[in-house]
């Protein structure tokens, strides 16, 4: 099963190439000879770039969790900036 191609391949039978990801995952394409960019079904791609949980449980799942790190806040006001148009 083919799932490298070429460029000038991949623009010329682009359907093809749609369905082929969709029929058997990602499809690689190069460009002289280089891989550059990967083409996918959007739920292949939606499973990789959603956050697979919560930031509260994240941190508390962390190696910092229950260790004695201070993070104290500057109590001063930010400083004042002049902006020009």
């Amino acid at each position: 099963m083919k799932n490298v191609w070429q460029l000038q391949d991949a623009k010329s039978k682009f359907s093809e190439l749609v369905d082929r990801a969709l029929a058997h995952g990602a499809q690689i394409v190069t460009r002289r000879g280089q891989k550059t960019v990967v083409i996918l079904p959007f739920e292949e791609y939606q499973r990789l770039t959603q956050p697979s949980g919560r930031l509260s449980q994240f941190l508390l799942s962390s190696p910092l969790a229950g260790s004695e790190l201070v993070i104290e806040r500057d109590p001063r006001l930010p400083r004042d900036l002049e902006i020009e148009p």
